[in-house]
């Protein structure tokens, strides 16, 4: 008889917008005239630019044409989209990444999920609290996280590193030893980012010890701050201890397209063997490689176009993130994030736990975020709100909570 992969059985309940979602369904379900606004899951709201329309609309005719269809796209990549990543997302800001260490994927959730594949199951991962579900998931899904105590929300093999108030929920450099770094900044959930120094210094701990750290930049484009890094290979010898994750969803609203890359250096190995080599044959094993035209689009992301008009889209939704920001610390909220990242972390009020605030903004003000205990047992307390809703609902909800 066959057996499955008892490694899913541990996997406590179901992935936490999943939960959000039922729960959010249930209550439509019973309440139809309530019109609830959702600045929960960070999902896009305005229209693609123009610039992407119309590379979109191109690519679609030459799909149409004999002399102008593409089949199976490269394995890594076509090109034109590398080449352009390479010049836009790099090389103007000095660093020395090249075509080949770029690989294009349907993007970064699914990047961060797979990435652990090519290393052992015995390597031990360290990730900040609150986190990405994705980053801890994926890895009990490998059998690399060990038990799951239920009392506290841990995993027996991770190695945690707390982000609260009390450190500005920045990480500090773990006391145990880890094998495996996942960092996201600017942060998701709590919007949190690190000067170059900072992040010099985890660059340095994990060449020191002999770990590798998976880099998720998917909100850099939201940087606001000259002292904040875009790249973790703008540190000195990042290319020997790190992968970088990148996502076109937020930045260029991909969601519904979907694109991103993955960053593997050729100087990143373990003892002889290339982690990019590696990196390659899994994505050519595995994946056929992403569409012509979203790759398209994805290239006309870095024209002077759509650029600019990118960079309208995204002071829209941080218009929003600093509305919301100011809105609830006049309401006698304590907020953080919201400046490098299009992402509010809150304090919930009085003694509310996460869930008990999310159920009561639900109920009273028919709005939707995110319980920060998903993220984590130290996301307990706290409440996440994305700023990518329509500016009219982020008013409006806004206005509901204010009203509590």
């Amino acid at each position: 008889m066959f057996t499955i992969n008892e490694n899913y059985q541990k996997l406590p309940g179901s992935y936490l917008f999943s939960t959000i979602a039922k729960k959010v369904n249930d209550y439509s379900a019973k309440n139809p005239e309530k019109k609830i606004i959702r600045l929960g899951i960070g999902d896009v709201t305005q229209p693609l630019v123009p610039a992407i329309l119309e590379a979109l609309h191109k690519a679609v005719d030459e799909m149409g044409n004999a002399k102008t269809f593409h089949g199976y796209a490269p394995d890594l990549g076509y090109d034109f989209l590398r080449n352009a990543i390479v010049e836009h997302d790099y090389r103007i800001r000095g660093c020395d990444i090249t075509a080949d260490e770029i690989f294009v994927s349907d993007g970064a959730k699914s990047d961060s999920a797979n990435i652990q594949e090519i290393f052992g199951s015995n390597n031990r991962i360290a990730v900040c609290d609150p986190v990405y579900p994705v980053y801890v998931d994926s890895n009990v899904m490998a059998g690399r996280t060990g038990t799951y105590d239920a009392g506290t929300e841990r995993w027996s093999d991770v190695i945690y590193m707390p982000c609260t108030m009390e450190n500005d929920f920045v990480p500090e450099l773990p006391k145990e030893r880890p094998d495996m770094i996942y960092l996201c900044l600017p942060n998701n959930p709590t919007g949190t980012t690190i000067t170059k120094p900072q992040l010099q210094a985890w660059v340095d701990y994990a060449n020191q010890v002999g770990a590798v750290i998976i880099y998720d930049a998917a909100y850099e484009a939201y940087i606001s701050e000259e002292n904040v890094p875009h790249s973790i290979y703008e540190c000195e010898g990042a290319k020997t201890c790190a992968i970088e994750l990148k996502s076109f969803s937020k930045n260029a609203g991909f969601t519904g397209v979907r694109l991103g890359y993955t960053v593997v250096p050729k100087e990143l190995k373990c003892g002889d063997v290339s982690l990019n080599g590696m990196w390659a044959r899994r994505h050519g094993t595995k994946f056929n490689g992403a569409p012509y035209i979203q790759q398209r689009a994805g290239e006309a992301v870095y024209s002077a176009e759509g650029r600019a008009q990118l960079k309208e889209q995204i002071g829209y939704y941080m218009r929003n993130a600093a509305a919301i920001k100011k809105g609830l610390q006049e309401a006698g909220y304590t907020v953080f994030g919201g400046v490098n990242a299009p992402y509010i972390w809150l304090k919930t009020p009085g003694k509310m736990t996460s869930w008990e605030f999310f159920d009561d903004l639900l109920e009273r003000a028919n709005v939707v975020g995110t319980p920060g205990s998903g993220f984590g047992p130290s996301g307990e307390g706290y409440f996440r709100l994305t700023a990518f809703g329509s500016h009219e609902n982020t008013i409006a909800a806004l206005k509901r909570i204010q009203s509590l």
